[in-house]
């Protein structure tokens, strides 16, 4: 599932973009974390930021043969990041290199096998304790899911689709531009007051994403309208879950348990207008079984990994893991599927990164 917080991934880097889920806290946690179910973004399932991590420590330690292991920061960061990581370049590698050109089909693919791998986890596992207490009315799940999932579906299926134009290096440096679309979004809609300081963020991050673009060798106006779209869908997601759901706090699973079912119909219904019934006719031929129940599997073990990272980690280490990541994808994208990336571009991201890495750290200070 494309790009998706552990404060902080459900992107469009959180599913896939992606970005480490559902902040509600506080808006300013949420740009770049952890990433999403099918997207694997910036975000940590973008899904979005869960509550604080002392309400997760019962998930912090699994039980191994009746013997309790806990988990700590030196072991499920390397693993929430090869997890993170995987689910993109899987993602890339099915539509570039298997030639599967349908994003649709495999965030739709996604979001089932999320919808039903959450009902059986809430029923043999106590990770979804907390969906007893989330109580939904009807009036509730109109005015306030169901806009969310829109964007939700909107962010996913662009993200998924901008890997049918542009390189994997490439989005990824564009994704750091999501923090900049959450802060003009709010704002616009005057949730966050504007400040000196997060003003020179906003032109650093600008300004290094611009050279980012502007170094791009392979560059595609297509892609980088889709992608651009997918940033506005993703920020404006996590603007409308500050102001719909203000003191509801959701960690990644119980976050896609809410809004997999919605998304899935959605896509769903968006798949038979957009790619019709090809994609069902030649998933098993062209992409297989096993890639196909790898790849769901690997985008909804992400989720469960971001439950226990938001246990172990503050807010700036997970920040720094975040950025790692992003460096290993585009590392790994340059050394698997031979991306190309020029001097300025580095220059670039680096500028875009230091902004990031200023922004979270004034945001973590101010709690």
């Amino acid at each position: 599932m494309a790009e998706t917080l552990v404060k902080a991934p459900i992107t469009a880097d959180t599913m896939q973009g992606a970005h480490p889920f559902l902040e509600t806290e506080k808006l300013a946690d949420t740009p770049f974390l952890l990433p999403s179910p099918v997207v694997a973004s910036r975000h940590p399932f973008p899904f979005d930021t869960p509550s604080s991590p002392s309400k997760l420590k019962h998930v912090s330690s699994i039980n191994l043969g009746g013997t309790r292991i806990q988990l700590t920061s030196a072991v499920i960061i390397p693993f929430w990041i090869v997890l993170s990581s995987g689910v993109i370049i899987y993602n890339n590698y099915i539509f570039n290199n298997l030639n599967f050109r349908y994003p649709v089909f495999l965030v739709s693919w996604h979001l089932v096998f999320a919808t039903i791998g959450t009902r059986i986890l809430a029923r043999t596992t106590r990770l979804l304790d907390a969906t007893r207490d989330f109580k939904v009315s009807n009036d509730m799940y109109i005015r306030s899911i169901l806009p969310i999932a829109v964007l939700f579906c909107g962010s996913l299926v662009l993200s998924n689709k901008a890997y049918l134009y542009l390189s994997v290096s490439f989005i990824q440096m564009l994704k750091a531009f999501t923090p900049v679309t959450i802060l003009l979004i709010s704002f616009s809609l005057r949730t966050q007051t504007p400040s000196r300081r997060l003003l020179l963020i906003v032109v650093s991050i600008s300004l290094g994403v611009s050279m980012a673009s502007y170094g791009e060798l392979r560059f595609n106006a297509i892609g980088f309208g889709i992608q651009s779209l997918a940033i506005i869908f993703e920020a404006s997601r996590l603007v409308m879950i500050e102001i719909l759901l203000q003191g509801l706090k959701m960690d990644p699973l119980v976050s896609l348990h809410c809004y997999a079912p919605p998304c899935a119909v959605l896509t769903i219904i968006l798949l038979l207008f957009s790619e019709g019934v090809t994609p069902f006719n030649i998933a098993l031929t062209q992409v297989g079984f096993f890639h196909l129940m790898a790849n769901a599997m690997l985008a909804f073990t992400l989720n469960v990994a971001a439950v226990w990272l938001v246990g172990v980690g503050g807010g700036l280490v997970l920040t720094l893991a975040g950025v790692f990541k992003d460096i290993l994808l585009i590392t790994g994208s340059v050394l698997i599927f031979g991306s190309l990336i020029t001097s300025l571009q580095v220059v670039g991201y680096s500028i875009a990164l230091i902004g990031l890495i200023v922004y979270k750290s004034i945001t973590v200070k101010s709690k």
